[in-house]
């Protein structure tokens, strides 16, 4: 569970370093992605900002707080889900855009991987949840 956590801050921190780098134009432009200086792309980027904000303090706040109590997981849940969904969205541009850049798709399916490894870590073994009623409404009224 500790590797998750570290795993969730890790991204979630990487996010917020990668839009003060944004917005502060502190990346180097042999870094930038194809046509990244391009107004449509310029927007297209920023259209990311909420939406990985969003992912990383729900992170954030959600790992902290189920640090104090371990029952305490939606904001973790939508934090994995807005990460994933951040990666699987960038992902998807590049792929109907034809461009195959490693320094970007990597860390994108790393936005996609990191999520469900860590939602397996945290939620795939957990003991003493309550196990779903398997019997139907009509077998109990017969």
């Amino acid at each position: 569970m500790r590797v998750a956590k570290v795993l969730l801050v890790a991204v979630d921190c990487g996010l917020l370093a990668y839009w003060l780098v944004t917005a502060f134009g502190w990346l180097p432009p042999d870094w930038a992605f194809k046509n990244y200086y391009d107004p449509l792309m310029v927007a297209w980027n920023w259209s990311f900002f909420p939406l990985d904000i969003a992912a990383a303090l729900t992170g954030i706040v959600g790992v902290w707080r189920m640090r104090r109590d371990a029952s305490r997981t939606r904001l973790v849940v939508i934090s994995l889900t807005l990460t994933f969904v951040a990666g699987m969205m960038a992902i998807g541009f590049w792929a109907l855009a034809g461009d195959f850049d490693p320094a970007w798709w990597i860390p994108n399916i790393a936005l996609m991987v990191v999520p469900v490894v860590s939602a397996i870590l945290l939620f795939g073994k957990r003991s003493g949840a309550p196990q779903a009623d398997t019997s139907s409404a009509a077998s109990r009224s017969v």
